[in-house]
C-alpha cells in the first residue's frame, strides 16, 4: 500500500492546530506538505513486504564460489549505518549501526546489497528486534542460507530525549538462525569478528 501524502499533510495540520499553533503562519504554512514528502522517503519501506525487498535485491553470484562439505566460511558486514522510527512513540532510533553475517550456501549476496536490506528494513515503523528480524528473514531468501545474524546497535530518541532522558544510552539486540544459533564455536568466532 502506498503512503498517502495527502492524508499525512491533513493529520500534520491538524496535529500543529492541537499542538495550538497556527498552521497558516509562514514559518509552518508548508510544513505538513514538507512533513509529508519526509514520511514518504523516511518510510518507504512500509511500502514493501520482506519478500518484495528480497527480489529487489536478489543479485547474487555463483560462479566464483566453490563450497564444500560444512563449510564455516563466514561473510560480515558490519558498521552499516541505517536510521528507523519507533512504532512506540514514533520517535527517531539513531547512531545505528548494522552488522550482518552469513555463512555462504552456493551463492553469495553481492555487497552494496546487505547495505540496501539493511536501510529499506529500518524504513519503516519498527522495533529494533524486528529490524533485525527482518534483514535476517531477507538475507536468508536471497542467500539461500539458513546461517545468519545480525547486530544491531542503537540509540533511542524515546530514551535519551524524553521520558528516562538518559542521552548515549545504546540498544543493542542479535538475530541469530541456523548454525550461528546452535553452534557454540561458530558463535563465538562471530563474535570476535564483531568487535
Amino acid at each position: 500500500m502506498a503512503i498517502n501524502i495527502k492524508k499525512v499533510e491533513e493529520h500534520i495540520r491538524g496535529i500543529l492546530i492541537a499542538l495550538g499553533d497556527d498552521p497558516d503562519r509562514e514559518g509552518l504554512k508548508d510544513t505538513p506538505m514538507r512533513v509529508a514528502k519526509m514520511y514518504e522517503e523516511v518510510f518507504e519501506g512500509m511500502n514493501y513486504t520482506n519478500d518484495d525487498i528480497a527480489a529487489m535485491f536478489n543479485t547474487t553470484f555463483e560462479d566464483d564460489l566453490t563450497i564444500e562439505g560444512e563449510n564455516k566460511d563466514i561473510v560480515l558486514m558490519k558498521d552499516i549505518e541505517i536510521f528507523s522510527y519507533c512504532e512506540h512513540h514514533l520517535a527517531l532510533m539513531y547512531n545505528m549501526k548494522v552488522a550482518v553475517a552469513y555463512i555462504p550456501n552456493s551463492k553469495i549476496i553481492g555487497l552494496s546489497k546487505i547495505a540496501r536490506i539493511a536501510d529499506m528494513a529500518g524504513r519503516r515503523l519498527q522495533l529494533q528486534e524486528r529490524i533485525g528480524t527482518d534483514i535476517a528473514e531477507i538475507i536468508q531468501k536471497v542467500t539461500g542460507s539458513e546461517d545468519v545474524a545480525v547486530m544491531i546497535e542503537a540509540e533511542h530518541s524515546c530514551m535519551t530525549s524524553r521520558g528516562v532522558q538518559k542521552p548515549g544510552t545504546k540498544t543493542v539486540s542479535t538475530t541469530l538462525r541456523g548454525r550461528f544459533n546452535s553452534d557454540m564455536m561458530l558463535n563465538n568466532q562471530l563474535m570476535m569478528l564483531y568487535k
